[in-house]
């Protein structure tokens, strides 16, 4: 149904540091748009736990979610993730951590064929596998994405209405003097006409599942990984 692809997270010789990515979808298709958006993914996160032990994945859904809103129980809410022993090799098998919901919103999830947890995972708590290495959250939060989208759109129009005068180079980007490029700039950083910039998406929330996962479950190819997810219907 929908594919996020993501980031490479170099875990390798910086696991001494806690490394974070992210990456934001909001407004999207009609078919991800069914069953109440269930389908639809928002944010995905990942990061290291400060002794680099642990990773950390978030999946993020449903625009705006209602504080009633439920999961889906015929999607399959996936994380993708490949490890590889080095930046340009040959990254190996795919070990998924797959997620998904009965009727009675109780959560199934399987981190490849090492750990299963399955329960509800709606107090912040979560709910932790017999072996340790897999932990899962489940339910509403607030959205954490943070956009101005009217100081977007205003200087999407004023970039649209002055596309006759532009030049552009080889490449197809724009060449833009010192003053146009501050104003759009600061347009984005602003309301339309001046003023402070809203939060489009401040009083909205989300519903999300949030993994927490012994390293060594998905890096078994090498310390550089790779992250993606997905909803699946199967």
């Amino acid at each position: 149904m929908k594919t996020f692809r993501l980031f490479v997270l170099a875990i390798g010789a910086m696991l001494l540091f806690s490394q974070s990515s992210r990456s934001a979808d909001h407004i999207d298709s009609p078919i991800t748009l069914q069953d109440g958006g269930t389908g639809d993914i928002t944010d995905v996160f990942s990061w290291m736990s400060p002794n680099a032990d642990r990773v950390f994945l978030i999946m993020n859904l449903v625009r705006n979610a209602p504080a009633n809103q439920r999961f889906s129980d015929s999607i399959q809410y996936v994380f993708h993730t490949f490890s590889q022993p080095s930046f340009g090799a040959a990254r190996g098998q795919e070990i998924p951590i797959i997620c998904t919901f009965n009727t009675a919103q109780i959560i199934q999830c399987w981190a490849g064929n090492e750990s299963y947890v399955t329960g509800d995972a709606s107090n912040p708590a979560g709910i932790t596998s017999s072996d340790g290495k897999l932990r899962v959250f489940a339910g509403l939060r607030n959205d954490p994405f943070v956009f101005n989208l009217a100081g977007f759109r205003e200087a999407a129009r004023q970039t649209t209405a002055a596309l006759g005068s532009l030049t552009f180079d080889v490449a197809g980007c724009p060449a833009l003097d010192a003053a146009t490029s501050a104003f759009l700039v600061n347009q984005l950083m602003t309301a339309p006409g001046g003023g402070p910039a809203t939060n489009s998406f401040g009083r909205f929330n989300v519903i999300a599942i949030v993994v927490s996962i012994d390293k060594n479950v998905i890096t078994k190819n090498g310390p550089v990984l790779s992250v993606s997810a997905s909803t699946n219907r199967p």
